[in-house]
């Protein structure tokens, strides 16, 4: 059967990706997935889409809310734009998204079909099917508002879909991978996410097989008036026993903005500044053929190549990965906009020198990666709430940005914060 990757709570949260972060966005989603394939393959990119804190991570570094359900909304867009030029060199497609455009999924997959030579056919039905069992079969009390299906050239796919809960504002975040997948309606998640709701109606667990051949044995020789007649003559039994299943990984994510101490392992961030400062940035600079490139983008080249490296268990403290390009909300910091560019021109410079048979570039990303865990395990370093201080005293020196308008000059905003008494 399919793997199950855990569950998180994301709360629902209302605004727009402004334009400047969308385009960025856009540009360090694509870079790094093709960072992923050039390393792993396309496999391991779609084992990637279908783990739920590996997501969360992803769309954090790229400077969204770190808790939130928009998350979900803007990587698979940032994908969509970034990933559809590429797909005849990558052989992935991106279908589908939010509100019309998860309607549009099936067309756009029999699309993929005729370009590929894939049975387009089958995997909208595949599509339909999915958004069927998320919506139908585990009643979980969260309406689907968002279907996102990643399709390769070889019929493998990830998808990822969300529903939300209007009287709970929580969303919930549903993601199949079709490797092992045996069953649409037994155990087919790779993962699900959200918190748990107490008893729901989920005709996918394995313990509801019976249940399903009986609804379908019902349908047939009573029919609809029968089963109801038979509804009102039940009187309550005892609920049988239950075959135990393994828990899952549960993130929950907080219905605040501030990133706080017990939301990151600060072991982790120590030893991505500690490689960062370890790093000569004259050397690396140089290797990369990058100008401007200091320890501060270093470190969030780091966190980067973890996204790239790291293994499944790296990622449960998705919030870190928000400290190294801050949010578009202001928190944990500002965007630093010119770290983030040099960022994308980093990687970008790695990825097409690899493309060209030169791994050199890619290959110190990578050991970059390996030294922040080796140096993890001694490295000191500030605390969250100084190293968040520090980066939003020089907001204004690494082009901060946020959607309240660019960050002004340390001296601006003491006197503006004097005036208005904050």
């Amino acid at each position: 059967m399919s793997r199950r990757a855990g569950s998180a709570d994301l709360p629902l949260h209302g605004g727009r990706v402004p334009a400047w972060l969308g385009q960025r966005m856009t540009k360090l989603g694509t870079v790094i997935t093709q960072a992923i394939i050039l390393h792993y393959g396309r496999d391991e990119f779609l084992r990637r889409l279908a783990h739920p804190f590996w997501f969360q991570s992803f769309g954090a570094v790229m400077g969204m809310d770190w808790h939130s359900s928009g998350i979900t909304t803007s990587v698979l867009g940032a994908l969509k734009r970034g990933l559809t030029p590429l797909s005849a060199e990558l052989g992935l497609h991106v279908c589908g998204g939010r509100g019309r455009h998860s309607r549009a999924t099936p067309d756009e997959l029999l699309a993929v079909g005729n370009r590929t030579g894939l049975d387009g056919s089958a995997l909208a039905r595949t599509s339909r099917m999915i958004a069927k069992v998320d919506s139908a079969a585990v009643q979980d009390g969260f309406d689907l508002y968002l279907h996102g299906f990643i399709v390769a050239d070889d019929g493998r796919w990830v998808v990822v879909q969300q529903g939300m809960n209007d009287g709970t504002r929580l969303a919930r975040r549903y993601h199949w991978l079709s490797e092992d997948l045996k069953s649409f309606v037994e155990a087919p998640h790779a993962a699900i996410d959200g918190r748990n709701q107490g008893r729901i109606v989920n005709l996918t667990d394995r313990r509801a097989a019976a249940s399903r051949i009986g609804q379908l044995d019902l349908l047939r020789d009573l029919g609809p008036d029968g089963i109801v007649r038979e509804a009102a003559a039940l009187t309550p039994a005892p609920p049988a026993p239950a075959t135990a299943q393994p828990e899952l990984p549960h993130l929950v994510m907080p219905d605040r903005h501030e990133v706080r101490p017990g939301d990151v392992i600060l072991r982790r961030l120590h030893g991505a500044l500690a490689a960062a400062a370890e790093a000569d940035p004259r050397d690396f600079a140089e290797l990369l053929m990058v100008p401007g490139v200091g320890a501060r983008t270093v470190h969030s080249l780091a966190m980067v190549a973890e996204l790239v490296h790291g293994a499944p268990c790296r990622f449960d403290d998705p919030a870190r990965f928000s400290l190294a390009h801050g949010g578009k909300d202001r928190q944990p910091f500002p965007v630093p906009v010119l770290v983030y560019d040099r960022t994308i021109q980093v990687m970008k410079s790695a990825v097409e020198a690899a493309s060209l048979g030169n791994d050199e570039k890619l290959d110190a990303i990578r050991r970059l990666d390996a030294q922040a865990r080796q140096l993890e395990q001694t490295a000191g370093g500030p605390s969250l709430d100084a190293f968040i201080a520090g980066e939003r005293r020089r907001s204004h020196d690494y082009g901060g940005r946020s959607v309240f308008g660019h960050e002004p000059p340390p001296a601006e905003r003491t006197s503006r914060t004097e005036r208005t008494g904050g």
